[in-house]
């Protein structure tokens, strides 16, 4: 008991040292996003708080102009298009590894579309573009998956299936934040609050609740804030939760101690899990951090990445003062200054009404009437200030609306208007790379996961090229590269109309035809399918529609399904295929015998119709 009450306390402290060291990281993030929501008139104080600027006088203008909020949405907006294409490397030429580096692609797609990936890489770039990092965590949820039985204690036990979440910055404690990366990190801690029955729930362990802050920026609570100290959270959607408790899960890479690493989970003063690293994630079948980071901008010799919304923060702060400035100018103009003799008026009645038209003022015999002091004209430099600052902060931020400029547009002819844009798109793509880093190590956490825990069989719904439903069934050994590599080039470098063009370029020009000068009916839909008109034809080539079909037949032979040969079969490709099926795969006596009694018939078939290609 004293060896868990030792690790606890070690934990523990660890964290609040981390705490520490992350916690101007974390200040400054806090600002950013109050800035992203209008909450402008504020900024980190002497103690390294969020301090509120109040007004110097009771009649100045105090508004927020935002420009922040709609260059983080366009940014947003641009890099919504980055969604590559990705296939896997044969681990060698061998065709049986050419066929699996195929079924794992298909499973990388479908897991993309299955777990919602997209809607993930969405919510992780928004913390990335506001506090310039965001995280995914990618694990084996084991509750997850097909039923298969019950246990013992009569509880559910399925398949299990990748899980992909995003993990606020917030959450993240590296071992230093001089750590160039999540691999150069000796370890990681992953903090986040839970409710009690949560946790009884999942650890089996009584954890005494408090109260925690908890903050997010869309208005969707989240273990953000609160974790060992007091935060001025009050700028952003904040609130508290009563009975939670922080669950501390300490990653540590693999030692001479520890070969495969050790995971230790603590909350409040309890150990829940002690054991080794749980995935084996990393290079050459290593275990490794189920977290992968996606920054903004990249800052050398530092964990976290900087954000935009630092830059412009200093530009929007002088752009709200200018503004506030300009229009109460315009007030003194509009509504005047007026001078009056001591005594001469009705001073309270004044202040009250003003001088309304039509207004009788009285004024004291021999002195003064009431006047409006000069004030002048707005000056230019007020003028001249504003569009500085609004060209400043487009710079910046990286974004611009070259569109929007009328002047520029007329000017220009469309070639050149076409360079300032591909241009314009440029200056982002280095996010819009960080972005495709981290899917492609995803697709290698995805796979690499497979690999570990895909041991029975399984079946995997995808969209063939044409639209059709395949149904692929594979296990772990099915996966025998994990090498993923890019099919597309960095999408912000062309958009659709630029990809439209050279698609009808290459038409013209012949070089998408066949050998006899004719457009095959995979390139047609191909062709389509770049023009961005989605599948238009069900037409394929037929061997592959035969090679599919055989391959469904060895997926239904699993199920005690397999059909009878059909005469409009392509007996030699089906017996290709299913002589390639029993090679590759350790079948059972009878699942063997029954798929070598059908490739009999297939033979038969070729006797009697005297013809090898097909059973006409």
């Amino acid at each position: 008991m004293k060896v868990e009450e030792k690790l606890v306390n070690e934990v523990i402290e660890d964290f609040k040292n981390r705490q520490i060291e992350k916690r101007s990281f974390e200040t400054q993030w806090q600002l950013n996003m109050n800035f992203v929501m209008g909450n402008q008139y504020c900024g980190i104080g002497y103690n390294g708080e969020i301090e509120d600027f109040e007004k110097q006088f009771f009649w100045q203008e105090h508004e927020v102009y935002n420009h922040i909020a709609p260059l983080i949405e366009r940014r947003l907006a641009k890099l919504q298009r980055v969604r590559p294409t990705m296939t896997v490397i044969p681990s060698s030429g061998d065709e049986r590894d050419i066929k699996t580096a195929k079924i794992s692609k298909k499973i990388v797609n479908s897991i993309y579309n299955k777990a919602n990936v997209y809607n993930v890489i969405t919510e992780v770039t928004k913390w990335s573009e506001i506090c310039g990092t965001g995280f995914y965590k990618v694990v084996w949820n084991s509750s997850k998956g097909a039923f298969l039985a019950k246990n013992l204690k009569g509880e559910n036990v399925n398949m299990g299936e990748v899980e992909i979440t995003a993990v606020s910055p917030f959450e993240i404690y590296p071992e230093s934040v001089n750590c160039s990366n999540v691999d150069d990190c000796r370890s990681i801690i992953h903090a986040k609050a839970y409710h009690v029955d949560e946790i009884k729930n999942k650890w089996g362990v009584d954890v005494k609740g408090e109260t925690l802050n908890v903050f997010s920026l869309d208005g969707v609570s989240r273990n953000m804030g609160g974790l060992g100290y007091n935060s001025n959270v009050n700028k952003i959607i904040s609130s508290t939760r009563d009975n939670y408790a922080v669950v501390i899960e300490r990653y540590e890479a693999p030692t001479i101690k520890y070969p495969n690493g050790r995971l230790v989970i603590v909350a409040g003063d309890k150990l829940l899990y002690v054991g080794e690293l749980p995935f084996v994630n990393g290079e050459e079948e290593k275990r490794g951090f189920p977290f992968i980071r996606q920054v903004s901008c990249d800052q050398t010799g530092s964990f976290w990445g900087s954000s935009v919304v630092e830059r412009v923060i200093p530009l929007q702060r002088s752009y709200n003062t200018i503004k506030n400035r300009k229009h109460e100018f315009l007030n003194r103009l509009s509504m005047g200054i007026l001078t009056v003799e001591d005594g001469s008026v009705d001073t309270d009645n004044l202040e009250e009404e003003g001088l309304c038209p039509g207004k009788v003022l009285i004024y004291r015999q021999g002195s003064s009437a009431p006047r409006y002091m000069s004030t002048g004209s707005v000056p230019l430099d007020f003028t001249y200030e504003e569009e500085k600052l609004l060209n400043e902060i487009s710079l910046v931020s990286g974004t611009s609306d070259i569109l929007n400029d009328s002047s520029l547009t007329n000017s220009l002819s469309g070639t050149a208007l076409q360079l300032l844009i591909d241009q314009d798109e440029t200056r982002i793509s280095v996010t819009a790379e960080n972005i495709r880093d981290a899917l492609k190590k995803i697709a290698q956490h995805v796979l690499r996961l497979y690999k570990q825990f895909a041991s029975l069989p399984r079946l995997l719904k995808v969209v063939g090229e044409n639209g059709d439903l395949e149904v692929l069934y594979f296990t772990s050994s099915d996966i025998t590269s994990d090498e993923v590599v890019f099919e597309t080039e960095n999408e912000l470098n062309e958009s659709l109309a630029q990809r439209r063009s050279m698609v009808f370029e290459l038409l013209n020009a012949g070089l998408l035809h066949d050998e006899n000068g004719k457009l095959s009916n995979r390139m047609r839909v191909k062709a389509l399918e770049l023009l961005g008109f989605g599948i238009w034809e069900n037409s394929q080539d037929l061997n592959e529609q035969h090679t599919k079909r055989a391959s469904k037949e060895n997926a239904m032979l699993l199920q005690d399904k397999l059909p009878k040969p059909c005469e409009i079969d392509n007996h030699s490709l089906h017996i290709d295929e299913h002589t390639a099926f029993i090679l590759v795969n350790e079948l059972s006596d009878d699942k063997k015998e029954e798929l070598l009694k059908h490739i009999r018939l297939h033979k038969e078939f070729i006797k009697l119709t005297g013809d090898n290609s097909n059973g006409k």
